[in-house]
């Protein structure tokens, strides 16, 4: 049985949700009486319908869960977190632009956990790269279409 990872790292657009906060959606969001998060235009915003239940099996299991995000948009995607009720699951949050590389090297700093303990998961396959020359497991979710964010991708780890 492959050991669970110390830190479980994810990348937010494309890869829990189906968008970029920084351009396909409009700040501020809110959540509607309906409990349907909306953004300033009234369009419905949604997860993809797997995260949740990731999440969830990730903190039963102990496994800590971090954000690393290049968006610039950072309010925005702060704040989808606390609306979708996420912000429980993630215990660090680097939501900034710059390098994945600049994130996992501040997750290490506040977490100590060796960058080969950690597993990452990101639609773009360039990140994929940068933080795999630290010696983090990383897998490539793909982007829309059939794909399906992060379990879209071949995911060497188990969380099932």
């Amino acid at each position: 049985m492959t050991p669970l990872p110390k830190l479980a790292v994810f990348d937010l657009d494309y890869t829990l949700w189906p968008f970029w906060v920084d351009t396909h959606v409009d700040p501020p969001f809110h959540k509607s009486s309906d409990g349907t998060i909306r953004d300033r235009r009234g369009q419905n915003i949604q997860l993809y319908p797997e995260v949740p239940e990731v999440l969830e099996r990730l903190q039963s299991l102990g496994v800590p869960v971090a954000a690393a995000s290049r968006t610039g948009e950072i309010q925005g995607a702060n704040q989808l977190l606390e609306l979708f009720d996420l912000v429980k699951y993630f215990v660090h949050r680097e939501i900034y632009p710059g390098s994945k590389v600049a994130h996992f090297e501040r997750l290490h700093h506040k977490t100590g956990v060796p960058f080969s303990q950690m597993v990452f998961f990101d639609d773009e396959k360039r990140n994929i790269i940068d933080v795999g020359t630290l010696g983090t497991e990383s897998s490539w979710g793909g982007v829309g279409g059939e794909e399906k964010g992060f379990l879209g991708g071949g995911s060497k780890v188990s969380v099932r």
